[in-house]
């Protein structure tokens, strides 16, 4: 049996008896879903307070972590990441300037050596890709110094470099990807280049770069007497991708693949 005051309730008056009197009602907790209820509510929140005041140095702890988390993560962006990226970006401007006057063939491997080490006071991809590693910057510095690298003959320098290489892009991953395959072709690995080949067709699914690794992957399928992958990658290219201009060269290397 359990004594629960019922508030509220006023006795009826008496004489002898004051007007703020509260009665005392028992009531027989095996009737009653209320008090039953009202009693397991207790009982819980008694242990919940009890945990609480025996854990609460770790509690605290914990609530802390976060919050120093939460605004070293903001901190960070504000006054290092940001910043970081910007000074990145001034100096990859000149190295990029370089590196697209190569590709345009006006005295490529020199200016390729400049993008790669440095000019006018500026770093080059080498340096900002190491100095800058983290930033979106520095991630695309490995792309270009890779690209640079190929373009140099230096093969294992470029393979490390666009290894190094991510992208949410998948254009860019596909040609980074693809570059691979070109350096392990000019080292004559070409089981290497076939794999990266492959991987680089199968990065995105387009009417540029597609066609132009599968037509890459079917020559070294080829070369290696892999005819039955050859004509897959080729008769890929003849029905899927008709308006490039692989399609335009793909029936003879049909022809030798069957």
């Amino acid at each position: 049996m359990a004594t629960y005051s019922k508030r509220g309730y006023k006795a009826p008056k008496e004489k002898e008896v004051k007007d703020d009197a509260v009665e005392n009602v028992m009531i027989d907790e095996k009737d009653s879903a209320t008090a039953e209820v009202f009693s397991k509510l207790d009982e819980t929140a008694s242990k919940t307070e009890d945990w609480v005041a025996k854990n609460q140095k770790i509690i605290i702890g914990v609530v802390g972590a976060i919050t120093l988390v939460t605004v070293g993560y903001f901190a960070y962006q504000k006054f290092i990441a940001n910043p970081k990226e910007e000074d990145a970006a001034s100096e990859m401007f000149v190295a990029q300037s370089n590196f697209e006057k190569a590709t345009n063939g006006v005295a490529s491997d020199s200016l390729y050596k400049l993008a790669l080490n440095g000019s006018e006071g500026k770093f080059g991809f080498v340096k900002i890709a190491d100095e800058y590693s983290g930033t979106a910057a520095g991630n695309l510095a490995n792309y270009y110094a890779g690209i640079a690298y190929l373009n140099t003959g230096k093969y294992d320098e470029a393979i490390s470099y666009l290894g190094k290489f991510s992208s949410t892009d998948v254009m860019l991953s596909a040609l980074a990807k693809g570059a691979i395959g070109d350096a392990y072709s000019q080292k004559k690995q070409p089981k290497e280049a076939l794999e990266n080949y492959i991987k680089a067709s199968e990065a995105s699914k387009n009417d540029f770069t597609t066609p132009r690794f599968l037509m890459k992957a079917g020559k070294v399928a080829l070369a290696l007497g892999n005819k039955a992958d050859a004509l897959k990658y080729f008769t890929d290219i003849k029905e899927n991708y008709e308006n490039s201009p692989e399609a335009a060269t793909v029936d003879g290397l049909i022809g030798l693949a069957q």
